[in-house]
């Protein structure tokens, strides 16, 4: 079967790897490079951890996304995911640290509790008086998101797929099974795979009512001397308690210490608008997090990184279907953890196709 994927980020990386891997024949379609620093996917890493409010399902998925993963990275030859395990801090009753501890609890996966105190003595950048308590898990780390991309688009090549990078898709021809180039080209498969992150709305302007697009940023930080030491053997944060709803990366890979909060977006229809990071936002991301964290003026704005990305009213992942042609969104901000099985699970779909089973595993209604 020839199939044209659509969007070079994690989920049409994984497509493709799996599809070529079923014997079909690829052609990977990108608007940038591989990777493209404008993409969800570009950024230097990601946080991969088994913690997920129970009710969600996706903490039992976790287990085949680390199956998935360790299938493409005996592919590759190498790992990219630092296995450090993750942290929560609970600040408030009822925040997000507490939901997925009882997720934890419920699906019988391994963490440590801690005091405040102990969790201090252990990272000193954290501050005891304004904590509840914390937890700690080997069950997770960061997928250093770049040399995923590069690795994974060095395999496609190797094992006979086409990749056309800086070729912006124009329009798709669902019923037709073809895509047209913004040059005048016009590509036509077997089935078509659109898997263009915050720009699908741009190729299907009716999903804009199940798929909202936001821009983000992230920032880069410098700690305090004294503090470096501490954040190079921490585990990844996934979450800062209260209503921060932040999460924090120490340097892994080729990615310095970085600190995300969902409190830092805005609804932008445009996923190639507003990239350029504004005066001070970099300071604002960082001064959300205190508390927890001790001393948060002494950390110094490295950089600031602006990412577009669609969200769904239940931050839970997308399929449609029409004509030849699939959308697939693996969105709402905790997709990357998944790329590797959502390709895998895509590509048994294009093959064999179940849009039922596929949009209630996306869902992860059937975990």
């Amino acid at each position: 079967m020839d199939v044209i994927v659509v969007g070079a980020g994690i989920s049409g990386l994984c497509t493709a790897w799996s599809l070529v891997r079923r014997g079909h024949a690829v052609t990977l379609v990108e608007q940038g490079r591989i990777p493209n620093p404008l993409a969800a996917s570009g950024d230097h890493h990601r946080i991969i951890r088994r913690a997920y409010p129970s009710a969600t399902g996706y903490g039992r998925a976790i287990t085949e996304a680390y199956a998935a993963w360790d299938e493409l990275w005996a592919d590759l030859g190498e790992s990219h995911l630092d296995p450090r395990g993750f942290l929560c801090v609970s600040r408030e009753p009822g925040d997000e640290a507490e939901d997925y501890l009882e997720g934890l609890k419920a699906g019988g996966f391994p963490f440590e509790l801690l005091s405040p105190d102990d969790a201090a003595a252990r990272w000193p950048f954290l501050d005891a008086a304004s904590m509840r308590y914390a937890y700690v898990s080997p069950e997770g780390g960061a997928l250093h998101c770049r040399r995923i991309a590069e690795g994974l688009a060095a395999w496609l090549r190797a094992n006979g797929a086409t990749l056309l990078e800086e070729s912006r898709v124009a329009a798709v021809e669902a019923d037709a099974g073809a895509v047209t180039l913004a040059d005048g080209r016009r590509l036509s498969a077997d089935r078509v795979v659109v898997a263009a992150g915050a720009w699908v709305t741009k190729l299907f302007p009716d999903l804009a009512s199940d798929l909202a697009t936001y821009r983000t940023a992230v920032v880069y930080l410098d700690p305090p001397a004294d503090l470096k030491a501490a954040w190079e053997a921490a585990p990844v944060i996934l979450d800062v308690g209260g209503k921060t709803d932040g999460y924090i990366i120490p340097p892994s890979g080729q990615g310095g210490l970085k600190f995300g909060s969902g409190l830092h977006k805005f609804a932008s229809a445009d996923a190639d608008a507003h990239r350029e990071p504004a005066a001070g936002e970099g300071e604002a991301i960082r001064d959300l997090f205190a508390p927890p964290m001790v001393r948060i003026g002494e950390y110094r704005v490295a950089a600031v990184v602006t990412c577009a990305y669609t969200f769904t009213a239940d931050e839970r992942f997308f399929a449609t279907e029409r004509g030849r042609c699939l959308v697939v969104s693996a969105c709402s901000g905790h997709g990357y953890k998944f790329g590797a099985a959502v390709g895998r699970r895509v590509a048994a779909h294009v093959e064999t196709p179940d849009l039922p089973g596929l949009v209630s595993w996306l869902r992860a209604e059937a975990a």
